[in-house]
């Protein structure tokens, strides 16, 4: 019983603060509810058994990526009458980096779902060891196909922040 009403508060907490970081005008209060919805989500890990990945999530996501996000846009200027504007390439490349990264998502969730069955049956299956031998063993074309187009997806954020000196 107790499980059932941490698992719904933690998942109206979560639904909350995703939906606050879509609507919130101010960018860092978006940033900030966005680091709460990753602890929340975190919460759900710890729920399932899986202590390493919600201690990674937290490190990793909450602790790191969120707070340089914080800083970055404390420091941007976000000023748009100045922003130049992108070319029809560099937007094609976003989409077709954006389509590739949902497409190989998909695909890991697939094979993640249909093979439940035999993940659910152990108990320790949140433990480092467990989840490097399934890992490496039955999903590493999968890992590495997400790991490349992580990189592709890095190399078109960089093309789209990267000014254009004529526009100077």
């Amino acid at each position: 019983m107790i499980t059932e009403i941490i698992f719904i508060l933690l998942s109206v907490a979560s639904v909350v603060g995703a939906l606050m970081v879509v609507f919130s005008r101010n960018t860092i209060h978006c940033v900030l509810y966005l680091i709460l919805t990753f602890f929340t989500i975190a919460g759900h890990y710890i729920m399932l058994n899986a202590q390493f990945l919600a201690i990674v999530h937290i490190i990793v996501y909450s602790g790191a990526i969120m707070v340089l996000f914080l800083f970055v846009v404390m420091m941007m200027n976000l000023n748009k009458d100045n922003e130049p504007q992108k070319s029809d390439m560099a937007k094609f490349i976003a989409v077709l980096t954006g389509g590739l990264f949902l497409i190989s998502l998909v695909a890991l969730s697939k094979a993640f779902v249909t093979n439940n069955t035999g993940l659910v049956a152990v108990s320790d299956i949140g433990l480092v060891s467990n989840l490097g031998k399934i890992l490496f063993d039955k999903y590493v074309f999968p890992f590495e196909i997400s790991s490349v187009l992580f990189i592709s997806a890095m190399a078109g954020a960089i093309i789209l922040t990267k000014k254009d000196p004529t526009l100077q």
